[in-house]
């Protein structure tokens, strides 16, 4: 068994919901209420009920079963598919979708979808749970994303991430003014108080560099070009955080999101690679949602 581990920062919210907050979208609200009347959950050391209100403080763990992997079935979910060989497909991901299965998802992921538009024709080096998979994006950040259809392919696309020449770029709109472009060199970990949140820190850590470009300036806001050099999680979201401009509607680093914004405003919009079977080199570009772009509209109110 995996764990969940977490300290309650505010009052009054309900256990259940906690967890499923806490596990940042891989575990559902009434999962989590599974596992606490299973007796998986505990405060400060003692079982509760999934009704318990949380006090400032309180230590909540959770054990995490492992998996079920015959839960994992092929869907019949429409795929924005930018580009597919026999090799690979280049999907562009909605905002709300999670990548691959994981606790309390284990339909109506990207991965479902996958499984039924390829059959067997995924790579099988991530595990059941992970077929064809990468590299992943947060399930709510829209944009480009490749899967693997053969275990060659898988490697090749993973050895260039690791080289750092696989391109990965993003747009954001981030909380506050940022008059000129820079880059973030600071070391992401694991946060000691919340083992599903990412920090900057020196230890247990790992490299991690964000390139960015100011697009454009608003009242309250501004719009961003980001490159990746490294690929950590939630590497932008904490890059940006960590400088004082977290992505705006991003709840588990930012300050909140506007009353007019539904979930946070990040969007993977471009991807360059080698073909790793072929050789040649591939680029996609992907237009900016429907959020994003009402969203923009509307910054100069904010």
């Amino acid at each position: 068994m995996n764990s969940l581990e977490f300290l309650a920062e505010v009052g009054g919210a309900r256990i259940d919901k906690a967890v499923a907050d806490a596990s940042e979208g891989e575990i559902t609200r009434s999962f989590a209420a599974k596992l606490i009347e299973d007796g998986n959950c505990t405060v400060n050391g003692s079982a509760v009920s999934k009704n318990y209100k949380l006090k400032v403080g309180d230590n909540v763990s959770v054990l995490l079963p492992e998996p079920q992997v015959t839960d994992i079935l092929p869907e019949d979910i429409p795929l924005d598919i930018v580009y597919e060989d026999s090799d690979l497909l280049v999907v562009n991901k909605p905002k709300g979708m999670v990548v691959h299965p994981a606790h309390g998802h284990y339909s109506g992921t990207l991965v479902n979808a996958l499984m039924f538009h390829c059959g067997n024709s995924l790579s099988g080096i991530n595990g059941e749970l992970r077929p064809g998979i990468v590299h992943r994006i947060d399930m709510n950040t829209s944009g480009l994303l490749i899967a693997a259809k053969s275990d060659a392919a898988h490697k090749g696309l993973a050895e260039q991430i690791k080289e750092h020449s696989f391109t990965r770029e993003y747009e954001a709109v981030v909380c506050g003014c940022i008059k000129e472009g820079g880059t973030v060199n600071a070391p992401i970990g694991r946060s000691k108080s919340d083992r599903k949140k990412m920090c900057v820190t020196t230890e247990n850590s790992r490299e991690a560099v964000t390139h960015y470009s100011v697009i454009g300036n608003y009242r309250n806001y501004t719009h961003l070009r980001l490159r990746l050099e490294t690929g950590r999680t939630h590497q932008i979201r904490v890059h940006m955080a960590h400088i004082g401009h977290p992505v705006a509607g991003d709840d588990v680093y930012g300050n909140g999101k506007p009353a007019s914004l539904c979930g946070q405003c990040l969007h993977a919009k471009h991807i360059g690679f080698t073909h790793p079977i072929t050789g040649e080199w591939l680029e996609f570009e992907s237009e900016l949602p429907e959020y994003f772009t009402k969203f923009l509209k509307n910054l100069d109110k904010l």
